[in-house]
């Protein structure tokens, strides 16, 4: 399923004259205390440097502070569970990426509802996912790239942040689709994953954009891009449907608070964080993260949210994927 898309470019320029308003003194219906804003991914990431970007806005947006905690591990399960266990007071809330809904699914039961016990505030953005290769490679385009591949089954090997990974589930439904058989080697986050490739250790690596450096200053080469359409900063490199795969991949993600929360407290915190999402500082720098802009309100992400789950649980069946 694709969500609708905005550029932040674009946002910015709709967005501004609401922007005028001023800046709430505290948000109605919160506590007059800190909010938590649990980050399941290491320091220094994209989703890290997002959302305290975000977390900046939002602290302008309601009068009280929004503090990031990182809680890395298990694909970005460990901000869920431990928010689980939290006060509904609207003072504890996480991101909720789709690897840690497909990673539990994954480690528990199949059947069971990884997002039972959210309350859904609003959805925020995605990934730019691309698969490079080094400079010196021979594939000058992602046609040649598959073409070889296909000629040549488990000679490819590519990297991704992991077996959870929406990096990986894409290249295993795209070689299903496409009769291809590759090596999947995982690693445990982009940074490794780019110098695997660096180094040699995997002729493509496929991830979020961390390797943007790289591909700007001529050591990689980006093949193909899997979002909806062709990002600004890479406007090269064609897009997966404009390829003939009519797939798109995103890896998206947004606001959950614990189950309980009051429709008064769900309301306070979708209102202040969509104002901090449209805040022009926090829309720039989604620009220069390559991720786009892909608001929805709490109704719209509860049923998104809902398909995710279910498109997720038939893709760890399909795949046959587990653990490890």
């Amino acid at each position: 399923m694709t969500a609708h898309l905005i550029t932040p470019r674009r946002a910015l320029l709709l967005g501004g004259a609401a922007l005028a308003a001023p800046a709430l003194a505290r948000a109605q219906g919160l506590p007059a205390r800190p909010i938590r804003l649990l980050v399941p991914f290491s320091p220094g990431g994209s989703t890290d440097i997002h959302m305290r970007g975000l977390a900046d806005a939002a602290t302008r947006r309601f009068g009280q502070t929004v503090m990031v905690e990182n809680r890395p591990g298990a694909s970005g399960s460990l901000g869920i569970l431990a928010m689980r266990t939290s006060a509904p007071d609207g003072l504890t809330l996480t991101t909720l990426p789709i690897t840690a809904v497909r990673n539990m699914l994954m480690t528990g039961d199949i059947n069971a509802d990884p997002t039972a016990d959210c309350a859904p505030v609003l959805h925020l953005t995605g990934y730019l996912i691309g698969v490079v290769v080094r400079k010196e490679a021979p594939w000058q385009t992602w046609a040649e790239f598959l073409a070889y591949a296909k000629a040549n089954p488990d000679k490819i090997n590519y990297g991704t942040a992991g077996a959870a990974s929406t990096a990986y589930v894409g290249m295993e439904r795209i070689a299903r689709a496409q009769g291809i058989k590759w090596t999947h080697v995982p690693y445990r986050g982009v940074g490794e994953n780019v110098q695997a490739l660096m180094s040699g250790q995997v002729d493509a690596a496929v991830d979020s954009s961390g390797w943007a450096p790289m591909v700007e200053d001529g050591s990689f080469r980006l093949l193909v891009t899997w979002g909806a359409e062709r990002p600004r900063r890479f406007s090269q490199a064609p897009t997966l449907r404009e390829s003939g795969i009519d797939m798109v991949f995103a890896s998206p993600y947004g606001l959950v608070g614990p189950k309980g929360m009051s429709p008064a407290t769900v309301a306070a915190l979708h209102d202040g964080f969509k104002d901090a999402l449209h805040d022009p500082q926090h829309l720039a720098a989604l620009e220069r993260l390559d991720m786009p802009l892909m608001y929805k309100n709490t109704a719209d992400y509860t049923s998104f949210l809902a398909e995710q789950v279910a498109e997720e649980r038939d893709a760890v069946r399909t795949l046959g994927l587990r653990a490890r």
